[in-house]
C-alpha cells in the first residue's frame, strides 16, 4: 500500500503541473511549491527553535488560530512556522503577522518530507483537523518529535475504520495525541485500538468567543444602521442573494440590509446592484454621503464581515443553497438568530443549532420572508433563539487552554 500511495502522489505532482497551465489557481499550487526550501533556507536561523502547525486551507487556519496566538505569547523562545496545503489559504494568510514563517506545504514524498524535516527540525508538530500525511508522519516518528492532532473529526466512511485501511491507520500511529471534537471520535479510535486521545471540542470556539472580546467598532456601519432593525447576510452565493433581493425589494417593513457576497469581483457586484430596487451604497463608493439614507449596504471588500456582523439583529449565511454552507458560529456568538439554507449536513455546528433552534433553516423565499418577519414580530421568539446560540457558544469554549497544558507537558523541561 505504501508504494501505491507514494506512485499515486507522484502521478498528481505529474498532473498538477500539465493542469496548472490551464488552471489560475493551480498554477498557485505548483509555483508556490518551488519556493518552499529556498525560503525556509534563507528565513530559519541556525538553532532556532520551530513549533510547525500544519493546516489545509483558510478554515483550518482559523480553527488553529488561536493555539497559534497562545503559543506565540507562552513560547516566546520559540518561532511559528505554519504551512498550507492550499492556495486559498496560503493567499489570503501569507502576510499575517499571527507566526513567523508562513509557507506551503510541500508534497507529501518521502523525499519532501525528509528534507522538510530535517531543514525545519521541529520541536514539536500540530495538524488540524483532517489533515494526515503519511511520508510526513512517518519521519516525524523516526525522529521521534512530539505530534498533535487538534481539533479532529472522525466518522465511520473514513479510510482509517475500513478493512483495506491498514496502511492510513498507521499514520494515525504517530501521532503523540489525538484531540477528537466528540465521543463518537474518540470512540472510533478506540476500535482501531487508538487509545492516546481526549475529547476537547473545537478550537473555533475560542475563535469566536476571541472575536467578541475585541474592538469591532466600525463607524461606518453604525451610521447606515442608524439604530434600525438590521439584517447581514453573509458569504452569499447566487442562489441565496436571489431570496433575499427579492424580500428586500418586496418588503415594506423599515429593515437595514448589509450584504457581504462571497464574490466580490466587479461584474458580480454589478449584477446585485441592478437587480436592488431600494437606495444602496458600496463600501467601495464610501464618501461623504448621509449613510443612514441607505436601504441597503454592499461589502464590496474582505477582511470585515466579523466585524459587520457585531452591528446585526439577524443574519443569514449563505453557502447552503450551494457549494456548502459558511461559518455560522461567527454571527451566533454575537447571540442573534441565524437564519441559512436547506444544506447544512456535515456542518457540526449548523447540524446541532438547527436541532437546537438557534439556525433556522429554510428552503425558499416563502420561508425565509415567513421567518424573517416572526423574528421581528415576536420579541419572545426573538430574544429564545438568540439566548440559545449565546448558550451554544459559551458551553463549547475552553478546548485550546487544554490543547496548551498538553503542550506544556511536552516542551517545559
Amino acid at each position: 500500500m505504501s508504494f501505491i500511495y507514494n506512485c499515486a502522489v507522484y502521478l498528481a505532482s505529474f498532473f498538477l503541473k500539465i493542469a496548472a497551465i490551464f488552471s489560475p489557481k493551480l498554477k498557485l499550487f505548483v509555483n508556490g511549491r518551488k519556493n518552499v526550501f529556498p525560503y525556509l533556507t534563507n528565513v530559519i536561523p541556525s538553532n532556532q527553535k520551530i513549533i510547525w502547525i500544519h493546516t489545509a486551507s483558510l478554515g483550518e487556519f482559523e480553527q488553529g488560530l488561536p493555539v497559534i496566538e497562545k503559543l506565540k505569547t507562552a513560547y516566546n523562545d520559540y518561532k511559528i512556522l505554519v504551512t498550507f496545503f492550499s492556495p486559498s489559504g496560503y493567499e489570503v494568510k501569507k502576510n499575517s503577522k499571527s507566526a513567523d514563517f508562513i509557507t506551503y506545504f510541500p508534497l507529501d514524498t518521502k523525499k519532501n518530507a525528509k528534507k522538510f524535516i530535517a531543514m525545519v527540525n521541529p520541536e514539536l508538530a500540530i495538524f488540524v483537523k483532517y489533515e494526515i500525511w503519511p511520508n510526513y508522519l512517518s519521519i516525524l516518528k523516526e525522529e521521534k518529535i512530539p505530534t498533535l492532532l487538534i481539533s479532529a473529526l472522525f466518522n465511520e466512511h473514513q479510510i482509517y475504520f475500513k478493512g483495506y485501511g491498514t496502511f492510513m491507520r498507521k499514520s494515525l500511529g504517530a501521532f503523540t495525541h489525538i484531540f477528537v471534537q466528540n465521543e463518537n471520535s474518540k470512540k472510533l479510535l478506540a476500535t482501531i485500538n487508538y487509545t492516546n486521545s481526549s475529547i476537547n471540542g473545537d478550537t473555533r470556539f475560542d475563535r469566536v468567543q476571541e472575536i467578541l472580546e475585541r474592538d469591532n467598532q466600525l463607524d461606518f456601519i453604525e451610521k447606515f444602521k442608524d439604530n434600525t432593525f438590521c439584517v447581514v447576510a453573509g458569504s452569499t452565493w447566487p442562489e441565496d442573494e436571489a431570496i433575499l433581493i427579492e424580500y428586500i425589494n418586496t418588503s415594506k417593513t423599515k429593515i437595514k440590509y448589509i450584504l457581504a457576497p462571497h464574490t466580490i469581483k466587479p461584474e458580480s457586484i454589478k449584477k446585485i446592484v441592478a437587480a436592488i430596487q431600494k437606495r444602496t451604497i458600496l463600501y467601495s463608493e464610501l464618501k461623504d454621503q448621509n449613510l443612514s439614507d441607505f436601504d441597503v449596504f454592499i461589502v464590496d471588500t474582505i477582511g470585515i464581515l466579523t466585524k459587520i456582523y457585531s452591528y446585526a439583529d439577524l443574519a443569514y449565511v449563505g453557502g447552503g443553497f450551494a457549494t456548502g454552507l459558511h461559518n455560522t458560529l461567527e454571527p451566533a456568538v454575537f447571540g442573534i438568530p441565524v437564519i441559512i439554507g436547506p444544506k447544512y449536513s456535515g456542518f457540526k455546528e449548523a447540524e446541532e443549532l438547527v436541532a437546537q433552534n438557534g439556525i433556522i433553516s429554510i428552503s425558499d423565499a416563502v420561508a425565509f420572508k415567513n421567518t424573517l418577519e416572526e423574528f421581528i414580530n415576536s420579541k419572545d421568539y426573538y430574544e429564545k433563539t438568540s439566548a440559545i446560540n449565546r448558550a451554544y457558544i459559551a458551553n463549547n469554549i475552553g478546548a485550546t487552554k487544554q490543547i496548551l497544558q498538553y503542550i506544556d507537558s511536552l516542551l517545559t523541561p
